[in-house]
């Protein structure tokens, strides 16, 4: 790791804006290897600074895992509704976040949130058939004929016709594994067979699964090792 700037370490340590970096180091707080930093442009390793004489905890990239409730935009801004950014807590505001993919507005369930992007683009490719897996209930029970349709891929318009994907009964409803991401893609398969979607949550992406017992709108914050491998 090269050498970063003191402001940069200190926001992404847990110490607040840039703005409030600059105010620790100009109150004298902030050292690197025991000596007073004078600069927030100071650069240095993250492992040599300490505020108030304890080493900060760095991190270059957050993972968090969002239960992501109805009504929420997957988005990282938006002046009318709620995102999902907006359910974490200030302490996230200077790691520029972004969803990994989006979630309709009335889709529930897994969402990474990170700012790691080459991790998004690995899992978003089109080339890497990053697999997810959804659980749809619907207006009607499909009969097998319908699921052998999903599974081999059915036409969604616009000239697109999906890959093959997994179909499997399961409580009330069916699990749904696609390989592909296509606008509103389980929505329109559902509907290729006459049928309508009328709940929708997603389990997993890759090889990342919603943790049991995450409630709707809760997040849980992963290291590296839970998603390098999705």
């Amino acid at each position: 790791m090269e050498k970063i700037r003191l402001d940069k370490i200190l926001s992404k340590s847990g110490f607040g804006s840039r703005t409030d970096s600059k105010k620790l180091i100009r109150a004298g707080r902030v050292a690197v290897n025991g000596k007073k930093a004078l600069s927030s442009s100071e650069k240095a390793y993250p492992e040599n600074v300490t505020v108030d004489g304890k080493k900060v905890e760095y991190k270059e990239f957050v993972y968090i895992i969002l239960n992501k409730p109805a009504g929420v935009i997957s988005a990282t801004e938006d002046r009318k509704k709620e995102t999902v950014l907006d359910l974490l807590p200030e302490c996230y505001n200077n790691y520029d976040l972004f969803p990994v993919g989006r979630l309709d507005i009335d889709t529930e369930g897994f969402l990474l949130i990170t700012n790691d992007g080459p991790l998004a683009h690995n899992l978003l490719s089109p080339n890497k058939h990053c697999p997810k897996t959804y659980y749809a209930e619907t207006i009607r029970k499909p009969d097998e004929t319908e699921m052998q349709k999903l599974r081999e891929g059915v036409y969604i318009g616009e000239g697109v016709t999906t890959t093959p994907a997994e179909a499997e009964y399961f409580k009330n409803g069916i699990l749904l594994t696609i390989y592909e991401g296509k606008f509103h893609q389980v929505k329109r398969m559902l509907e290729a067979v006459d049928n309508k979607v009328t709940y929708l949550k997603r389990l997993s992406m890759g090889n990342m699964k919603l943790p049991e017992g995450l409630e709707t709108g809760e997040y849980v914050e992963v290291d590296l090792s839970f998603v390098q491998n999705a």
